[in-house]
């Protein structure tokens, strides 16, 4: 059973065009590597600057392949040179019922 995530990655200063970089390539890389679905991810930008992501991973163990994939630790090391994660909790928008937030196509 797949499992969603929502991600949200906060740039960090001086790193929005590599985050925008790093997300844009997210997928086709977890995808190359069977774990996540196939299912197109939806990724937006908060008020804030904040880019969220959502995918769905395969399944559990696939968030478990994922951590021990050479792979996928080199894109996350691009994550940490680019962003800070934050929780949804962080965002203004997360405070009203009905987030809304800016969409983009990366």
């Amino acid at each position: 059973m797949g499992r969603f995530v929502i991600a949200a990655f906060r740039p960090k200063p001086g790193q929005k065009a590599a985050l925008e970089r790093v997300v844009a390539k997210h997928s086709s890389v977890l995808a190359s590597r069977g774990l996540i679905t196939e299912r197109a991810p939806y990724v937006m930008r908060a008020t804030d600057g904040t880019i969220l992501e959502v995918f769905e991973w395969r399944s559990a163990e696939a968030i478990e392949a994922a951590h021990a994939d050479p792979t996928v630790h080199a894109l996350w090391a691009e994550f940490a040179a680019a962003c800070d994660y934050v929780s949804l909790g962080e965002l203004a928008e997360s405070q009203h019922p009905f987030a809304e937030f800016e969409a983009l196509a990366l």
